[in-house]
């Protein structure tokens, strides 16, 4: 089955009409039990007085949100602006020197917020992984960088590190966990890339231009030392038709995500909602389910904002950064549920692929999940709840794998054969119902708590079976059809069917030129359809 089968019309709009009911009535319970519960006492604490001309309180349960939006947002506008005027003087006065500019205003800039003891620690781990890299040993700069992360996750080593800095500013701690945790990341990049290198060594100042670029210093994303070494050094810097004012677009729709988020959150209490459990059990299955929905909804807009700014700001100084993580509620497959696709990219490039080859075997794919994930736990530093959350994602990874090879076989992939693409979507949609829910309650642990995802569960698929159950299967599949729908769209805009000339008669010619390009994925259809029929779709 081809990624651009397609479905009739009506029956996307069908789809398309009852999510859209699902979602709305979801939506409606939410705001019932937000609305009738802020007398409770989980309530009082989180839920405070918003914005005056809409008569209602907001909740404020996520201290992120209401840190880097609320209490530090001037303090992060005045940091990018500088950098953004400063980035366009050097780009106009020196633009071959201008890598080595960002880097002097970054170091500056750290060093004004956060002294010069920091500088000193962030500059002691980037010479020692450097010095590893010289040697050129791969496993020995992997040792070295992680047993150097993991120093700012355990005890004592993290207290000793973060006496090097003092002060009251409020934002020192937030800043020196990320400050350190991305440098580790961007040092071991650069080691390994090191190591890749045949003629010679990348020079220390390389490390440091890589490093010390202040939109990615202290919150990511990761660009990888490749990447960021051609695009950094490159003497072009002239933009394509209409670039920046995408640039600009794109700075205005995350402005515009803020509002919306600070808006709902008058009427949707989803994050101090999950904080009661008494609270929990008291809501209907459709308020329950919306909770856990929305929150995965937040979660994503939350992380598109952030790293979508910074990596707005990257644009304008002729970057291409990692694109914003992608909605958690648009996966169905676990190969693609990666919360930061700058991380999602270097664990890729560094372990996942070269421990997993062309992740055909099974005991290859074990390898490099386990790896992969053993990573991403000491990332998020390690806890019961993250070591749950990596163990049942690692877990559906590979099960994916397992029945991608079973399904191929005998007598399954002659009855997928012999039925019709849309036929053989609709099975695949029905099929990843429970793929879909398995990460929504994975990333629920993680975002949450394990009791908030236990009930969810088991209101979903025990207390509420068979009415609650059937009914929320049946809207999950709509969603995945309607996914699956965008999916194919942008196939056809990325990759175009070719349709071979026409002869005098509007039909194709006979002969070897009908036969269609060879399809190593097996997705091609077995006959081409006539030109001359234009009410006939044309799919894979």
């Amino acid at each position: 089955m081809g990624i651009k089968a397609a479905l009739p019309k009506y029956e996307l709009y069908f789809y398309n009409t009852v999510l859209a009911l699902a979602v709305f009535w979801s939506a409606y319970c939410v705001f019932d039990a937000s609305a009738s519960n802020t007398s409770r006492k989980t309530f009082k604490t989180s839920v405070k007085p918003g914005w005056h001309y809409l008569g209602r309180k907001m909740d404020t349960a996520d201290t992120e949100w209401a840190m880097w939006i609320w209490t530090f947002r001037c303090h992060i506008v005045f940091a990018l602006t500088g950098h953004v005027l400063f980035a366009k003087l050097c780009s106009m006065l020196a633009p071959q020197y201008r890598s080595l500019e960002y880097m002097a205003y970054g170091i500056l800039a750290v060093w004004t917020s956060m002294g010069w003891t920091y500088v000193t620690l962030i500059l002691s781990h980037c010479i020692l992984l450097y010095s590893i890299s010289m040697v050129k040993i791969r496993w020995l700069c992997f040792v070295t960088g992680f047993s150097t992360l993991a120093t700012f996750k355990c005890e004592p080593f993290l207290s000793w590190q973060a006496g090097f800095v003092t002060g009251d500013f409020d934002l020192r701690h937030i800043l020196f966990y990320g400050g350190c945790g991305f440098t580790i990341m961007r040092c071991i990049s650069f080691a390994l890339e090191n190591c890749e290198r045949k003629d010679g060594n990348y020079s220390i100042l390389e490390l440091l231009k890589y490093n010390f670029y202040l939109p990615f210093f202290y919150f990511g994303p990761i660009m990888t030392f490749d990447k960021f070494y051609t695009q950094a050094n490159k003497s072009d810097l002239s933009r394509k038709e209409r670039e920046l004012w995408n640039i600009n677009m794109q700075g205005v729709t995350y402005l515009g995500a803020i509002l919306a988020v600070d808006l709902l959150f008058h009427f949707l209490y989803v994050l101090t909602i999950p904080a009661d459990l008494k609270l929990l059990r008291q809501l209907s299955d459709w308020a329950l389910v919306g909770v856990a929905y929305f929150n995965l909804i937040y979660d994503w807009v939350k992380a598109a904002v952030m790293f979508g700014i910074i990596s707005t700001v990257s644009r304008l100084d002729h970057l291409d950064p990692p694109k914003p993580p992608k909605c958690i509620t648009t996966l169905y497959v676990f190969s693609e549920t990666h919360f930061d696709r700058g991380i999602n990219d270097w664990l890729c490039k560094y372990v996942y692929h070269p421990l997993g080859g062309k992740h055909d075997d099974v005991l290859a794919e074990l390898v490099a999940t386990l790896s992969t994930y053993a990573v991403t736990a000491l990332w998020l530093v390690p806890s019961k709840v993250v070591l749950v959350w990596a163990f049942l994602n690692c877990f559906g990874l590979n099960c994916e794998l397992w029945a991608a090879k079973l399904f191929s076989m005998e007598p399954f992939a002659s009855f997928e054969n012999a039925m019709s693409e849309a036929m053989s979507r609709r099975i695949r949609a029905a099929v990843c119902i429970f793929n879909f829910w398995c990460i929504v309650l994975y990333n629920t642990v993680l975002l949450n708590s394990l009791d908030f995802a236990k009930l969810v569960a088991k209101r979903v698929l025990l207390k509420g079976f068979p009415i609650t159950t059937m009914v929320v299967m049946f809207v999950t599949y709509c969603l995945i059809q309607v996914i699956k729908e965008r999916e194919r769209k942008q196939a056809l805009i990325d990759d175009p069917d070719p349709l071979p000339p026409a002869t005098v008669d509007g039909t194709m010619p006979a002969g070897p030129s009908t036969v269609p390009p060879a399809d190593p994925a097996g997705l091609a259809p077995a006959t081409a359809q006539p030109l001359n029929d234009p009410s006939k779709q044309k799919s894979e």
